[in-house]
């Protein structure tokens, strides 16, 4: 059940340095979660600026506030089905650190958001070694939360090697 953006906003602005909090998002019929301190905001869907040359899951660029932000479909970058957008589209705005500590800003375009939840890291459960959708090394882990699985993700690889890497290499930089 998703929760209004509005009060799931109010919970990441109020977050301090607990680093086990997740901000979880639904893509398709999985439940996916990013670390809450990586999370700069939440938005709803906005046309983009398309860069060509770019891989398919690259839905082009926005301006937020000044800053050039790419927008990354994780549905198509992740192998699913691709959806219309419209005004239930959510946009996650997350930050990245590369490995020369480089703050990236990138967004993700998933189909909602759901709940902001507390997992102590004793109760991450290793990501089995498989082929799935999302590579292993962009895995932290999987939760369990009211009888239902989380796949917290690692958002600096995931952002860093598993995207920008990829779109520098379609733009032969």
């Amino acid at each position: 059940m998703e929760k209004n953006l509005d009060s799931i906003q109010a919970q990441i602005d109020q977050q301090n340095d607990d680093n086990d909090q997740v901000l979880s998002f639904i893509l398709g019929q999985e439940e996916y979660g990013v670390d809450i301190l990586r999370v700069q905001e939440i938005k709803g869907w906005e046309r983009t600026t398309p860069i060509p040359n770019t891989p398919k899951y690259v839905m082009g660029v926005i301006n937020l506030r000044g800053a050039v932000v790419p927008i990354i479909d994780l549905r198509i970058r992740f192998g699913l089905e691709e959806m219309v957008y419209d005004d239930t589209t959510v946009v996650i705005i997350v930050r990245s650190e590369d490995a020369v500590g480089t703050q990236k800003i990138i967004g993700l375009v998933v189909d909602g958001v759901s709940d902001v939840y507390t997992i102590q890291p004793k109760e991450l459960q290793a990501a089995p070694e498989m082929s799935g959708r999302v590579q292993s090394d962009y895995i932290q882990g999987l939760a369990t939360i009211n009888e239902k699985l989380i796949v917290i993700l690692r958002v600096d690889p995931l952002i860093n090697e598993g995207i920008l890497a990829q779109i520098k290499k379609s733009l032969n930089i």
